[in-house]
């Protein structure tokens, strides 16, 4: 199936400025709300204590939860909002305590039934992960981010060349960065599918990558003499648009049913893989290729 007509070139070179100028502007705001601002709301997988997530029949505001959970000390505890197709539901986070999973779920279901009725609240899941745990979990998940990066670039050093390497890892990076400022602007949660779905971002990006850089290495080798640069870059992603667009299409249908019908455990998962395959699919055009431009100028 042909979406892209056969011999139609697109000038995408003459949008690299522009393009350029928008990943750098929403890498920067990405930072900034990272490390000055919203920060990174991490889960319990990563911070440790205790998630009870708590489904409500009648319409309930998060203030009125934490009305019901002064009187057992857990004012402090935090409150989000999860929107289900199901109704309407909060997770309720606490840090370490001295209690059991138990008393801690007893203590609390008790507190919500005495306020809004025992017929009105039922305790979906609990919840608990210890700190040491929590903090072995972090620096495994991050770690792995790390060393796909590093395989990555290996590889791509490896069946392409060093210049090609550089623009797919500097393509990886700024799809994170942006999927982790977007999570960070929205105050959504930072777990261990979360960081799956990242690792399936780099895979699923790398992977558009690589199909057009093999597409530009096939144009090169049929090129003689001298020839534009540039043109070459833009026939080559035109050449290979159709299937660029086909694939991720298909890929974000699926996902978004997941993001919309799949219920709260795997919400931040899909979301993650939207906008990953948005921002990886843009990169693979926008980035990767023109950062191979400037690096062949002059050549």
């Amino acid at each position: 199936m042909e979406l892209i007509r056969p011999g139609t070139q697109i000038e995408f070179m003459k949008l690299k400025n522009i393009a350029f100028g928008i990943s750098i502007t929403l890498v920067v705001l990405s930072l900034i709300s990272i490390f000055l601002l919203r920060g990174i709301n991490y889960g319990i997988d990563f911070e440790g204590g205790t998630e009870v997530q708590v489904s409500f029949s009648d319409p309930i505001k998060t203030e009125d939860i934490r009305g019901a959970l002064n009187p057992i000390g857990l004012s402090q505890a935090r409150i989000q909002s999860v929107s289900t197709v199901e109704g309407q539901e909060f997770l309720i986070r606490t840090p370490m305590m001295n209690e059991s999973t138990q008393d801690l779920t007893m203590k609390v279901e008790g507190a919500l039934n005495d306020t809004f009725g025992k017929d009105k609240v039922e305790i979906r899941r609990v919840e608990m992960v210890g700190s040491e745990v929590s903090k072995d979990l972090k620096e495994k998940g991050f770690l792995s981010l790390f060393y796909a990066g590093i395989c990555i670039l290996i590889y791509i050093w490896w069946r392409f060349e060093l210049k090609f390497s550089l623009g797919a890892i500097i393509a990886l990076i700024h799809d994170v960065i942006i999927t982790v400022g977007l999570f960070s602007l929205a105050g959504k949660e930072i777990s261990l599918p979360v960081v799956a779905a990242l690792l399936t971002i780099v895979g699923y990006s790398l992977n558009d990558t690589i199909v057009v850089f093999d597409r530009i290495r096939e144009n090169l080798k049929k090129a003689s003499g001298s020839f534009d640069f540039s043109s070459l870059l833009d026939n080559s992603i035109s050449q290979t648009l159709s299937r660029t667009i086909l694939t991720s299409f298909t890929t974000f249908i699926v996902v978004l049913c997941l993001y919309v019908l799949g219920g709260s455990v795997i919400h931040n998962f899909a979301f993650a893989m939207m906008v990953g395959i948005v921002v990886g699919t843009y990169s693979s055009i926008f980035i990767a290729s023109p950062i191979l431009l400037l690096m062949n100028r002059g050549k």
